[in-house]
């Protein structure tokens, strides 16, 4: 690698370092790197704002944009509030039972939404639920960005990654369905099972808080019935078009920001004041971030890795799925599994073409899905929902730290990971 690339290394490496360590500000760290990377030559202007493999992910930004403005109306309805106060009643105010509720609706609604959509329209309802619980919410967002991520990873548009593979692949819409959803039903078995043993000291049951919340009534807490309707429609008509995105060739961050923006003119409410519910430091430590990652995508640092590890595999299609499996777990826990992704896919393609573009070999395509996005789930910033929800914690005062994500999700990845390995034997080679 030239002396550039090995600086954008280093500089990569302090950032994360400090990130890691919270002795600056996440967002100061990001920002900082990508300046650094900006002025060293890792990364020039070109590459940084417009470099669809190298750059900003804007896709990404004006998605948040979108359906953060849409979350924003959405709560002056008063529909969160309706939401918690059903969850805690179905689960008679046990805490764990409500984990459980709401992990498995992030899951399931990861999979046809993105997961960064889906946690940014659970979270609202968690900070009320585990207020009227009295339990922490730490352990119940951390519980649902994980499950957002192992859910989204079932479906083409449940993960970004998952698209790009899909493009790159050929691949359907019912591929993944066929491929990847039996394993995810399986794991998210296994994760709720976890979410008992790691999240245990937070089920603090409260018979008093579990009688007041059953007397409560729903319907009296939504305050402004026309603007739900209207907010209904559109998150549907959002909702649908996520879903129907191939079929309409529409961006999802374009759904997102016109619905947004249509919802914010058919509220009537203040523009200023909705538009102060957009987490802007998370946006902008997404830029930084992309910058920072897209320096060693047009080093050529990623690509070399990548290159490293098809030739150590070359002609061994199994180990070559597992190294692929586990390989591309572990950088999605250091680096946006998005712009990995987007390096990695040419190195797979020509890997499954060498084995011939057979239906075996197309393992290696789900060996890369299964690692990035289950090792997003790694380390909190391994993947765009995780920063997401890390924001919207310290927006709300109830940060949560690096090291907490982080010693959940390293347990939880390597857990899920682990059983995609037999899973992938099973069914592409032992019974193939």
């Amino acid at each position: 690698m030239s002396v550039t690339a090995w600086a954008a290394v280093a500089v990569f490496a302090a950032a994360y370092t400090l990130i890691a360590t919270e002795k600056v500000h996440r967002v100061a760290a990001a920002l900082g790197g990508a300046a650094i990377m900006l002025l060293i030559g890792a990364t020039d202007a070109e590459h940084a704002f417009f470099s669809q493999e190298a750059g900003i992910d804007w896709n990404v930004i004006f998605l948040l944009v979108g359906m953060m403005l849409i979350v924003s109306v959405l709560k002056r309805t008063g529909a969160f509030e309706y939401l918690a106060i059903w969850a805690t009643k179905r689960a008679k105010g046990r805490p764990f039972r409500v984990m459980v509720l709401l992990v498995l609706v992030t899951a399931v609604a990861s999979a046809f939404l993105d997961n960064v959509t889906t946690v940014l329209l659970i979270a609202p309802v968690t900070f009320l639920v585990c207020e009227r619980l009295g339990v922490p919410v730490a352990p119940f967002l951390i519980a649902e960005v994980l499950a957002s991520n192992i859910g989204g990873t079932s479906t083409l548009v449940g993960d970004p990654p998952n698209i790009i593979i899909a493009s790159r692949g050929g691949l359907s819409y019912n591929d993944f369905l066929i491929h990847l959803a039996p394993l995810i039903v399986v794991l998210m078995v296994v994760f709720v099972g976890l979410c008992r043993i790691l999240f245990r000291s937070a089920f603090r049951y409260d018979p008093d808080r579990a009688v007041q919340i059953a007397a409560l009534r729903e319907r009296d807490v939504i305050r402004d019935p026309r603007l739900l309707v209207i907010s209904g429609l559109v998150l549907t008509v959002v909702t649908a078009a996520f879903v129907l995105h191939t079929v309409l060739h529409l961006e999802p961050s374009v759904v997102a920001l016109v619905g947004g923006l249509v919802l914010l003119a058919l509220s009537r409410l203040d523009a200023g004041e909705v538009a102060k519910d957009v987490e802007w430091p998370t946006l902008v430590f997404f830029a930084g971030l992309f910058v920072m990652v897209g320096a060693l995508v047009a080093t050529g640092v990623i690509e070399e890795i990548s290159r490293a590890a098809v030739e150590a595999t070359e002609g061994r299609l199994f180990f070559a799925s597992i190294v692929l499996l586990w390989g591309s777990a572990a950088l999605s826990a250091v680096v946006d599994n998005i712009p990995y992704v987007a390096t990695m896919s040419p190195v797979v393609a020509e890997m499954v073409h060498s084995n011939g573009n057979t239906s075996q070999s197309q393992v290696l395509w789900w060996a890369l899905a299964l690692g990035a996005d289950l090792g997003g789930n790694a380390t909190a910033v391994g993947a765009s929902a995780n920063v997401v929800v890390l924001g919207l914690a310290e927006r709300a005062g109830k940060p949560i730290s690096f090291w907490t994500f982080t010693k959940y999700g390293l347990i939880v990845t390597a857990v899920t990971v682990a059983l995609a390995v037999p899973y992938l034997w099973l069914r592409y080679f032992a019974f193939a």
